[in-house]
């Protein structure tokens, strides 16, 4: 199976201005974990739900005063529509990632791939296999 077979399409994705505030509702409107982050047309970074909690909030700082760039995780790993499934799966385990931006043959975030995504194309086992890698402590 292929990525672009898997994937949810559609994604929304900020400038690094983009207020936390801003960055969150875009969360909660799309149900979503993560949302990319692009400047000058390209990919530069991801702000997730945990790097909210760690990078604002734990460290207490004002979110209000945040922006997507003062939280983001930096640099994009990506997989292309293309890849096989299996090949995305085993780059979220050695990245412990649990979702990869999805671009085209033409460079352009066409969509995510999120464990969810992969869940509802494979079994039990298969995903709990899965989840133990993308799961485990971070050095």
């Amino acid at each position: 199976m292929k990525v672009s077979e898997a994937m949810h399409k559609g994604v929304n994705w900020v400038s690094p201005d983009a207020t936390l505030a801003h960055v969150a509702k875009i969360m909660k409107n799309d149900d979503v974990g993560a949302v990319p982050v692009g400047e000058n047309d390209r990919l530069i970074g991801m702000v997730t739900d945990r790097d909210t909690a760690l990078r604002a909030l734990a460290n207490g700082r004002n979110p209000a005063s945040l922006t997507a760039r003062d939280v983001m995780t930096k640099g994009i790993i990506y997989c292309r529509t293309e890849e096989i499934i299996e090949d995305a799966i085993r780059l979220m385990e050695s990245r412990k990632i649990r979702r990869l931006p999805v671009i085209d043959d033409k460079k352009r975030m066409v969509g995510m791939l999120s464990v969810g995504d992969i869940s509802h194309h494979n079994g039990r086992e298969f995903m709990g296999e899965l989840m133990m890698a993308v799961t485990a402590s971070h050095p």
